[in-house]
């Protein structure tokens, strides 16, 4: 009985432990990121595309970031009736360039990793777009091209992302689109010869 007393706590007691908790949980404005009161940093949102650090004040790797996301994006949306994705995508046109490829090779210029493209491949090939056949040199390496299935269904992705290339493409002469795709291909042939 004399141990259950001592545990209690006086009424005076219990209304002080919770308060000095709640004292020592509350955080001050000085404890804040920036020294802000809360109620200033409810309503901060980030700018939309194209304004403050997403817009020309950006850093230009994050720029190119945002504006890749933002063509995917709209490509998945393009792409969604054909029941193709972008990767697909990819592949189906660099199959159509480079017939003949590896699935190495088609997953160094697809930007794809192995494993992806090998699915990839693995679907296409059951839905009769692609076909394979043995290297002539190098039997074990498997060589990839576009049946007529697949140049068909790629004629119709690409009707699909027309729209999306004349977005791109709004208010650019035939000389600054040049200038666009050659800062592009340049950008990427300088940073993978550096790494």
């Amino acid at each position: 009985m004399a141990k259950a007393r001592a545990i209690r706590k006086s009424p005076k007691q219990r209304k002080s432990a919770p308060a000095k908790k709640s004292a020592r949980g509350r955080k001050t404005s000085a404890n804040r990121p920036g020294g802000k009161p809360a109620s200033a940093l409810a309503g901060v949102r980030p700018p939309a595309p194209g304004q403050g650090k997403r817009g020309e004040k950006g850093h230009l790797a994050y720029l190119l970031r945002q504006a890749q996301a933002a063509t995917r994006l709209t490509m998945e949306r393009a792409l969604a009736d054909l029941g193709i994705t972008p990767p697909q995508f990819a592949v189906l046109t660099m199959l159509k360039a480079y017939p003949g490829l590896s699935g190495a090779d088609l997953a160094r210029v697809a930007l794809l990793t192995p494993q992806t493209v090998g699915l990839i491949i693995r679907n296409l090939e059951r839905d009769g777009a692609i076909k394979k056949a043995p290297h002539p040199v190098h039997g074990r390496v498997l060589q990839w091209t576009l049946t007529r299935r697949g140049g068909t269904l790629l004629g119709k992705c690409r009707r699909h992302v027309r729209t999306l290339e004349r977005q791109l493409m709004a208010g650019l002469n035939a000389k600054a689109q040049a200038t666009v795709r050659r800062w592009l291909s340049r950008i990427a042939t300088d940073l993978q010869q550096r790494s």
